[in-house]
């Protein structure tokens, strides 16, 4: 029974000075702040986003997940950029085949067989 009650005494005078110290804060000195959790954001901004960039892009995790503002700034970016190069390809390919169509209906004027060549041809011979 005595070992009983020197075990009791003994974990009150713990929970307590435990206690003194967690409530006193200890050496009395403030906590330094804490380091922020944000990466350094690693796109770049002088130039479009490439495949390497997207694939070593490494968000910020929060307590339950990724923080969600750098997240979305993230994807607007990138959803920006690729439409951004989706109307410069529909341009360019529109640009091609416009190019293509007028090569074809020039050389359908003025090809080789083309009845425009042979009157140039006949004109010619009519003048020598």
């Amino acid at each position: 029974m005595v070992v009983f009650w020197f075990l009791l005494i003994a974990l009150v005078v713990v929970v307590a000075a435990v206690a003194l110290f967690v409530a006193g804060g200890g050496s009395g000195a403030a906590l330094p702040e804490a380091a922020a959790d944000r990466t350094v954001w690693p796109l770049p901004a002088d130039r479009p986003m490439a495949r390497a960039d997207v694939e070593t892009l490494r968000l910020p995790v929060a307590l339950r997940g990724y923080r969600m503002a750098e997240t979305d700034d993230a994807l607007d970016r990138l959803g920006a950029e690729l439409a951004e190069r989706d109307a410069r390809i529909a341009e360019l390919e529109a640009a091609l085949a416009g190019a293509q169509a007028a090569a074809m209906a020039g050389g359908a004027k003025a090809g080789p067989g083309g009845s425009e060549s042979r009157d140039r041809r006949e004109d010619e011979g009519e003048k020598e």
